[in-house]
């Protein structure tokens, strides 16, 4: 039997800057090769957190008391420096949530694309070059050889989303980490990045790790669900059956406050206070 391309297992997190608060309780999750499964839940539930511990991007302020993240069968927490940056970015990478500031304003798009091209797979000038025009290409960049000579500035906000969707495919990644990529865009493109993430995600067979707080995009994108409430999995299986058939008090109350297309008048449902005070009796929070 194949192992699971990420195996996170146990993994907890105290906030020192909170006076050691968990953040993370017990999380347990795995993920196959070229599966997309969502990370979600409301600000502060842990997402962002476990994504950050992945990519060894903790802040100093947090701290991991407890358990493993295991890529390809090696612990990425204990794993040395430099073995580490080795795997971040050639292997690993991510499509950050906000193109306006993660992208360098002073520096061409193209060599921005480029630079890891010619450091990591050591292609020429020219070879990457024709491989950041045919990335652009990709993700549906009209003139893309305009785009690569132009600054991040001259760009909208949603093809800077597709040139770092493309630069999360450059090196060909087994994993894609995608930290709520839509939050900064309006309704229509974020429909267009969604379906561009998850056709790249298909041609090139890589495996996603999907953040959001948003239940619509998990059944638009996603195989499979994590569902987290104070940095502890709630529900957890794949999309359609936690979607269509929620086991948990909390996952359907969410359920029932979102909005319905097939019921554009009903009014939304508040998770009732007591679905809170049963979620924090079960984890312990006083």
């Amino acid at each position: 039997m194949t192992a699971s391309l990420l195996s996170i297992s146990g993994l907890s997190a105290v906030s020192d800057r909170e006076g050691g608060m968990p953040i993370l309780r017990d999380v347990s999750l795995s993920l196959e090769r070229g599966e997309v499964r969502g990370l979600v839940g409301e600000s502060g539930a842990g997402k962002s957190t476990i994504a950050k511990a992945l990519l060894g991007i903790l802040p100093r302020t947090v701290r991991v008391t407890g358990g493993t993240v295991q890529f390809e069968g090696r612990d990425l927490l204990t794993m040395p420096a430099r073995e580490l940056r080795d795997i971040m970015g050639a292997q690993i990478s991510l499509i950050p949530q906000d193109p306006q500031t993660a992208l360098n304003p002073g520096r061409r798009i193209e060599a921005q694309l480029t630079d890891g091209l010619r450091l990591r797979r050591g292609l020429s000038s020219r070879e990457a070059h024709a491989r950041a025009l045919k990335l652009l290409e990709e993700v549906q960049i009209r003139d893309p050889q305009r785009v690569l000579h132009a600054f991040p500035h001259e760009l909208s906000g949603g093809m800077r989303q597709r040139v770092l969707i493309a630069a999360a495919f450059a090196l060909e990644p087994k994993l894609v980490v995608a930290d709520e990529p839509t939050t900064a865009l309006d309704v229509t493109v974020q429909k267009q990045i969604l379906r561009l993430i998850r056709d790249m995600q298909k041609v090139h067979g890589t495996a996603v790790i999907f953040v959001t707080h948003d239940l619509g995009v998990v059944a638009q994108i996603c195989d499979s669900v994590t569902l987290l409430y104070a940095g502890k999995v709630i529900e957890a299986g794949a999309t359609a059956d936690v979607l269509q058939n929620p086991k948990h008090a909390y996952t359907k109350a969410l359920m029932a406050a979102g909005p319905r297309y097939d019921r554009p008048d009903a009014g939304l449902e508040p998770v009732p206070q007591a679905v809170f005070e049963q979620l924090r009796a079960e984890i312990g929070i006083r």
